[in-house]
């Protein structure tokens, strides 16, 4: 199997490449560290005498500030070191700013064609691969396998649409599954799709989310002072678009009307998922009649009624401006939904769309914990952030709420860590 893999792999990467070069132009930031991806691995210090290397892999900003925790434990063993790699230049920027001291290295994730993955691993050398969340490619497994080295798929998810695909190919999952020493899955559901995929009941454990257990400093009083003034926004209450898609803008611009049109002293602060969205939504903002300000563009001269924060690896600390915050990519014609994590965690009140089935488990025990509130359209989320902003008792509730439910689930970082640990304790018998 892993041989008709290599043989479609180039044709169709060949196929697939004008796209993606688009893409990574598009955002920018794919210069540094390019080769990487064909294996020219950044340098590398000796291993040393005794020690075992780790091979992690995030592919974005997401799955890299999860890390943290993580990287923090291991980096305490002086017997390990850790290799990290990510796929988005957005996460590798973000892993460059944050962990370097608690790295060997950090890269790009290798192209999965043999050529290319084969001289990375060569490279790398190392006694234990982790792959994060979604991540499982073939050639990486398959590398792993024929040199005896453990791999484990930690935090491990299948959303709705990677699961019914890969139930029709069954079939050519069986000699992936081969080489994943452990599956650590983030809910028990998860645990249960890859069951019925063929992975063997005992490779595989659920261990929580790991990015329940993120750690977020706070702001102090002075410091969200400055931020406000820095993004130009006045006093009164502040509406956050949390990582929202095309279309979902236009909901909160009359969201803040809605609120203004009530008497309410409020004003708006988006960001996008994606920050190179940033010359389509001032086309969006200039036929709105808001003032607005592009964080990009430095401090704002003065107050807007809408902030835009174009920025990457800040959504942690704009959060916590928020009074409200609704999570994106959650309304249609948009499916998945972005993580409500965070605000969860800064204890915000959190709004979403009906389409949140990549956050299908964390949505449904905030929603019993009485952390959310689900909107069905664009004109409910309208109504439901007017009356939220309109009633502090709501919010202070719905804040407590989500601060005890994030109490609640913590711990998948030191049961990640247990198996990590005997995985890695192994290696010296």
């Amino acid at each position: 199997m892993i041989w008709l893999y290599r043989f479609l792999f180039l044709p169709l990467l060949l196929l697939a490449a004008p796209y993606y070069l688009w893409r990574m132009r598009r955002r920018g930031g794919y210069a540094e560290g390019f080769w990487h991806r064909f294996g020219e691995v950044p340098a590398l210090p000796p291993k040393r005498p005794g020690g075992r290397r780790v091979w992690l892999q995030a592919v974005s900003v997401g799955e890299v500030l999860a890390l943290a925790p993580l990287l923090e434990a291991l980096k305490r063993d002086p017997a390990v070191e850790v290799y990290l790699t990510t796929t988005t230049s957005t996460g590798y920027r973000q892993a460059r700013e944050k962990y370097t001291a608690l790295t060997c290295g950090i890269g790009y994730f290798p192209l999965d064609f043999w050529a290319f993955n084969a001289r990375t691993w060569r490279r790398v050398q190392p006694d234990l691969c982790i792959l994060m969340e979604g991540e499982r490619w073939p050639e990486h497994v398959h590398q792993a396998h024929a040199r005896h080295v453990p791999l484990l798929c930690v935090n491990a998810r299948l959303s709705d649409r990677s699961f019914r695909r890969l139930l029709r190919f069954r079939w050519a999952l069986r000699p992936l599954a081969r080489g994943i020493t452990r599956v650590l899955c983030a809910t028990k559901r998860d645990e249960q799709r890859f069951k019925s995929l063929g992975v063997p009941a005992q490779r595989l454990a659920t261990t929580g989310n790991l990015k329940l257990d993120v750690h977020i400093p706070l702001l102090d009083a002075g410091e969200k002072t400055a931020l406000r003034r820095e993004l130009g926004l006045g006093e009164g209450w502040v509406l956050l678009g949390s990582s929202t898609w095309a279309g979902e803008e236009a909901a909160l611009f009359a969201a803040l009307r809605a609120a203004r049109a009530r008497g309410l002293r409020a004003s708006l602060l988006l960001v996008p998922r994606h920050a190179e969205r940033r010359e389509e939504l001032r086309g969006v903002l200039e036929k709105s009649g808001f003032s607005f300000h592009f964080r990009t563009a430095g401090a704002a001269p003065g107050e807007v009624d809408v902030a835009v924060g174009d920025t990457t690896g800040e959504l942690r600390r704009l959060t916590q401006l928020a009074d409200v915050v609704f999570v994106g990519k959650s309304l249609a014609p948009h499916e998945g939904g972005q993580t409500p994590v965070e605000a969860a965690v800064l204890g915000k009140p959190v709004l979403h769309g009906p389409r949140m089935t990549n956050f299908r488990e964390i949505i449904r025990g905030l929603t019993e914990a009485g952390a959310v509130r689900r909107v069905e359209t664009h004109s409910e989320l309208i109504a439901t952030a007017v009356e939220l902003l309109q009633d502090a008792a709501q919010r202070e509730t719905m804040a407590a709420n989500a601060r005890a439910w994030h109490e609640a689930n913590r711990g998948a970082t030191e049961r990640t860590l247990v198996v990590i640990r005997t995985q890695l304790a192994a290696l010296s018998l």
